[in-house]
């Protein structure tokens, strides 16, 4: 809508638009919902292979990640549907993708604002263990391309930079399984705290309206029937 709703009408609207979802699917949302996290975020900086991008965002979707940002400075990230499984309408992709902007720059002080440690994966022997990587913090950890790997401008700008420990001739994992090899690790490790984990009632409120459009055919049209009963 062109202005922002209310918490009490963002509520109303979700009722009313769960009503037209089966109840079946109603409550494996709601099941879901309290298990998604914003914690921890995944930053994809210039990811172009369609493959390893729909890859990561179905890891993303089944560790329960709520959003992942996408950084297009060179490239637009596109999704192979068939590897993807549907997993791109239950997250939050929020893309980077300005004209005449640096999109890396934008992005990593929106999430330092928004309290986030940034985390850039790299293969350097300094960098730590993906298993000591400190949790007192929100994360949002950083990929680049599978060749060449983050930029030096996004390296540079982190806080810390994390790897994954291998022990064969192979010093590298392919995009889509180092996240799932790290997501797995965080949200292991995530469990066993007391950091509240799950997202705050206007987002699990937000994920919700934005899960149940999704899954109503033409929604335009529902939605309009639910403000026009709403009168004046």
């Amino acid at each position: 809508m062109a202005t922002a709703l209310t918490p009490e009408t963002e509520e109303a609207l979700l009722e009313f638009l769960l009503g037209f979802v089966t109840p079946d699917r109603r409550e494996r949302m709601l099941e879901v919902v309290e298990l998604r996290t914003d914690y921890v975020r995944l930053v994809l900086e210039d990811i172009y292979q369609p493959h390893n991008a729909s890859a990561v965002i179905r890891s993303c979707e089944c560790f329960g990640i709520n959003t992942l940002h996408v950084i297009e400075n060179k490239y637009r990230y596109t999704l192979h549907r068939d590897v993807a499984m549907g997993a791109s309408k239950w997250i939050h992709l929020r893309r980077h993708n300005e004209p005449e902007v640096d999109n890396r720059t934008a992005c990593l002080n929106e999430l330092r604002t928004a309290g986030y440690r940034i985390v850039a994966t790299s293969l350097h022997p300094d960098s730590v263990p993906i298993e000591e990587i400190p949790l007192d913090k929100p994360l949002a950890l950083c990929f680049g391309t599978e060749e060449k790997g983050l930029s030096k401008s996004l390296l540079a700008a982190a806080d810390m930079t994390t790897r994954i420990p291998m022990y064969g001739f192979t010093q590298s994992f392919n995009i889509s399984v180092s996240a799932a090899l790290c997501l797995s690790s965080l949200r292991r490790r995530l469990e066993k705290t007391a950091i509240p984990l799950q997202l705050s009632p206007a987002q699990r409120r937000q994920t919700l309206l934005t899960w149940a459009r999704r899954s109503i055919p033409k929604i335009d049209r529902v939605e309009k029937a639910f403000f026009r009963a709403q009168g004046p």
